[in-house]
């Protein structure tokens, strides 16, 4: 069973709801706080963390040695994340959604995967409850990521109640995470 709190705004309530739902249904449940900007149900409940793990995102890293600056790599990126000149390349992995389409579109092979941070996942235990979150790096935009990381980490044979963030569109909300019944605030 999957039961997701959702809401169009924050100060609704969610993490309190999903908190109290939580504690009442009792016996194997995972709670995931897939508020990634600011998880707040580990404040309410205080778990023991047992786990922390860093998310990473991919983002081109380009051996200038090799690069003949033709522009493929800037020209494919749907994000403008590499901007070409007669010189130099110039990345902005801010913008990068780590797809890897400029490596792929690079004739030079002169493009590698780099890596940063994005967030950290976390997991912790209160009694019978798994609390399952990231936080995500402070001026990160990339939300997307850690909360598929949060989704990927849980189990689907056990009871599973999601605090989502705000506001969230129903219709995206279960493109990323699947078939779940909600209850909107």
């Amino acid at each position: 069973m999957i039961l997701s709190i959702a809401s169009g705004k924050g100060g609704t309530g969610k993490t309190l709801i999903a908190a109290n739902i939580a504690i009442s249904v009792g016996g194997n449940i995972q709670l995931l706080d897939c508020d990634v900007e600011e998880p707040n149900l580990h404040l309410l409940l205080h778990p023991k963390v047992v786990s922390e793990e860093t998310v990473y995102s991919m983002v081109p890293s380009v051996n200038e040695e090799l690069c003949d600056h033709c522009g493929r790599c800037s020209s494919f990126c749907s994000y403008k994340a590499l901007f070409v000149t007669p010189m130099k390349i110039l990345v902005f992995p801010e913008l990068c959604h780590g797809c890897g389409s400029c490596i792929l579109a690079c004739p030079k092979k002169a493009i590698n995967e780099g890596k940063r941070i994005v967030g950290v996942l976390k997991r912790g235990y209160k009694n019978s409850i798994e609390l399952i979150y990231g936080e995500l790096k402070i001026g990160e935009r990339m939300t997307t990521l850690l909360i598929r990381e949060v989704k990927n980490i849980s189990v689907e044979m056990r009871k599973m109640l999601l605090s989502t963030p705000h506001p969230v569109h129903p219709v995206r909300w279960s493109k990323l995470l699947g078939e779940a019944t909600s209850a909107s605030s």
